[in-house]
């Protein structure tokens, strides 16, 4: 059964990051999500149901079109890839519990603000808007700490961005301040601080790496959603276990 299970749910999010991609290519820009239906960006052929199986059809067609050739992003399969993964990853983690649900709809937001703020480098209010109330009932309806924590959580979230982005003048982003702050209301105030270090230390590392490689320019601004988002997915999964660790070290 347990396996069914695991099978099931990535399948189910290997479907719903296909879909997770659309809504985060075309809501920055104001698209509908549903029309016009997928096409190739070259040949503006509407693609078929075999050119649109999860990373399979990627892989089968070797990246390209198979009417024009063009070759297409990496980017669909890989973000399709990964809320399969996360979704597998938080059952595995929780079970059929209520905290699974909670970290399911996490990284659901998670993935659609990674790829429009990769793309666009803004974080779209119409999906912070949808997503907020689900994960606010959510979370309020499985607690498992105090709801202070939880709004200590939001505060500090919120609170912290919005700081930054004030003292940096532009820095960051208001949709930054949003996301974190909706994200801290979902983990509570402990992991919450913990995802800010470890969405800091991703950020650094990575942005000192494309800048080694002269793949961005020192002063280029580079998107920190989605390492807000990266932080906040593993202080989810994994937060009390790697405060408590730290903690036992410097006791």
């Amino acid at each position: 059964m347990m396996i069914f299970l695991s099978i099931y749910v990535t399948v189910v999010g290997l479907l719903f990051g296909s879909f997770f991609n659309v809504v985060g290519l075309r809501v920055p820009v104001g698209e509908s999500v549903v029309h016009p239906p997928s096409r190739c960006g070259n040949c503006q052929t509407r693609l078929g149901a075999k050119d649109m199986v999860p990373v399979f059809s990627y892989l089968f067609s070797r990246g390209k079109c198979r009417h024009c050739g063009v070759k297409f992003s990496a980017v669909y399969p890989l973000f399709e890839a990964a809320t399969g993964i996360l979704f597998l990853w938080m059952f595995l983690r929780f079970g059929l519990t209520g905290a699974a649900a909670i970290g399911i709809v996490l990284s659901s937001l998670c993935v659609i603000v990674t790829v429009a703020d990769l793309k666009y480098m803004l974080i779209p209010n119409k999906v912070l808007l949808f997503f907020a109330p689900i994960l606010i009932v959510l979370r309020f309806v499985f607690m498992e700490q105090a709801w202070w924590h939880y709004g200590l959580g939001g505060l500090f979230g919120g609170g912290l961005i919005l700081l930054i982005v004030l003292l940096t003048k532009g820095g960051m982003g208001m949709g930054d301040v949003k996301l974190f702050a909706l994200c801290g209301l979902v983990l509570g105030i402990g992991p919450a601080v913990l995802a800010f270090i470890l969405a800091c230390a991703f950020g650094t590392i990575v942005g000192m790496i494309l800048i080694g490689l002269k793949v961005v320019q020192r002063k280029q601004p580079i998107p920190f959603g989605p390492w807000l988002a990266l932080g906040s997915c593993i202080a989810y999964l994994y937060g009390t276990q790697i405060i408590s660790g730290y903690l036992s070290l410097i006791g």
